[in-house]
């Protein structure tokens, strides 16, 4: 087994500040009581009895249809994930928290760069006053935060790094639109903490944003950033440390035999066989299920990120949120490992002397030149290539010098770039396989989906044990019957 992608867990805890070890969990806890953790992590124990705690008990941070137990399934089941990616690595931390036996497959890794959870930082918040799922979506999004903190305590130390940084986030806007005032609505019907900011609050709160435009802002203070990569490397790290197989290859999906799939095929020819299967492999669920051909689109998104002056603070952790404005978003620089002024989406260039200094923004993933939309390789996440062109360097660097005119030219450090999932019923699915009452399609995460692995891993790992929940989440996460009426561009 090739668990080289993944670091190492320590064995100890040796800094003076370090968290006390939590609690041992009570019966009906999200995690194993600690007895039977010990008894069922097999080799992975050792850590426990030096020192480290169990999984985090995300029970303090409760989220709306997700129960706590094993349901009707027996207790020596075996379950196959596909995919250890954001989904696919937290649905096997739960599962196996659940005492549940766990084979993790995934062909290049977790956090690899063709990973849609391979980008190096994630902004982690609840503002969805403009997806049609906000009703739904706003909670389990709190809940998300809360279980990213939990985990940052209880794993960050063991790390010696950091995983969540509270940035607090703002939206700014030059008039009150419509995706402000719902997002104010669901933030009231939820009791999320907020603020709503006048353009001269702004302008005097963070003096480096140019925002002579801006009328309206609203925050949520305890919103944040995760650095994805490291985070997706560890949560697989830990259900290692669980009992949690991870192997690493290439699979496809066995037959189907009265409505139940026999397996997963290695490309070698080995059969790996479970009870049950989960298929959290984001873009590549498009190649194994031709049900999602034309009901998913995996369009490339790509993020910058930027260098900042030197001995300059303002632009770094803590001192500055993370930002949206129309068709950009983007956080400061993390002093953990400094890879950047992230910036993702871009401002077009002007088309008249007399355009304005803020000219208008185009989204945040430009569409594709119509040459490159026939190219068949960007519809393929083995295939497509990941470089970020000119032009989009071009846009990002406008909108630099629009809304923070001192590092109009900073230097590029890196970029990234990778393949978000959306379907056409404009949500997430996890639901069945067709045709098969033993493998699941966990998956079409909306270019939001690495924000709520902490919560959808343990919605799917009930889901896989029976544990149905609540109907308004189970139908909204149905596959979708409905096809796009186009070809993907």
């Amino acid at each position: 087994m090739d668990a080289s992608h993944t670091p190492e867990v320590p064995e100890r805890l040796e800094l003076a500040n370090a968290p006390e070890p939590s609690r041992p969990l009570a019966e009906g806890d999200d995690a194993l009581p600690r007895r039977d953790f010990l008894r069922l992590a097999g080799a992975g124990a050792g850590f426990m009895l030096a020192g480290c705690a169990p999984p985090v008990a995300f029970a303090s941070a409760p989220a709306r249809g997700i129960e706590r137990g094993r349901g009707p399934s027996p207790s020596s089941s075996h379950v196959v994930i596909v995919g250890a990616g954001a989904w696919g690595g937290w649905t096997a931390y739960h599962l196996r928290a659940r005492g549940v036996r766990v084979t993790l497959i995934d062909q290049y890794g977790p956090g690899n760069s063709r990973s849609t959870s391979g980008d190096e930082t994630r902004g982690i918040r609840s503002s969805y006053g403009d997806r049609a799922a906000g009703e739904l979506w706003t909670p389990w999004a709190r809940a998300a935060i809360a279980r990213w903190k939990l985990f940052e305590q209880e794993w960050g130390p063991a790390f010696r790094t950091s995983f969540f940084h509270e940035t607090g986030d703002v939206i700014m806007r030059a008039t009150r639109e419509p995706f402000i005032t719902k997002t104010i609505d669901l933030w009231k019907a939820n009791g999320v903490r907020h603020e709503v900011l006048t353009g001269d609050e702004v302008r005097k709160r963070w003096p480096v944003i140019k925002a002579d435009d801006i009328t309206v802002a609203i925050t949520e203070p305890d919103a944040g950033v995760v650095r994805c990569r490291a985070a997706t490397q560890a949560v697989a790290a830990v259900a290692q440390k669980m009992g949690v197989e991870l192997v690493i290859g290439r699979v496809t999906p066995g037959p189907i035999v009265n409505g139940m799939m026999d397996g997963v095929v290695l490309e070698n020819g080995t059969v790996i066989r479970g009870d049950q299967y989960v298929f959290a492999c984001g873009p590549w669920l498009r190649k194994l299920f031709p049900y999602l051909e034309n009901r998913a689109r995996i369009p490339l998104g790509h993020a910058l990120y930027f260098g900042v002056p030197q001995g300059d603070a303002r632009f770094q952790f803590p001192n500055l949120p993370s930002f949206n404005f129309p068709g950009v978003t983007g956080w400061p620089m993390l002093p953990v490992d400094s890879r950047g002024f992230r910036v993702r989406g871009a401002i077009a260039p002007t088309v008249a002397a007399g355009a304005s200094a803020a000219p208008a923004a185009q989204p945040a993933s430009p569409p594709a030149a119509p040459s490159a939309a026939a190219d068949p390789t960007l519809q393929d996440p083995d295939l497509s290539s990941r470089w970020t062109n000119q032009d989009r360097v071009d846009g990002a660097r406008r909108f630099l010098a629009a809304r923070f005119p001192i590092l109009a030219n900073a230097p590029l450090l890196e970029t990234r770039a990778c393949h978000y999932e959306s379907s056409v019923n404009q949500n997430f699915i996890v639901d069945h396989v067709p045709s098969a009452g033993n493998a699941w399609i966990a998956g079409l995460g909306q270019a939001e989906g690495f924000k709520f692995g902490p919560v959808i891993g343990d919605y799917v790992a009930q889901r896989v044990l029976g544990i149905d929940g609540d109907p308004a989440l189970k139908k909204a996460f149905a596959l979708p019957t409905e096809q796009y009426e186009g070809p993907p561009r």
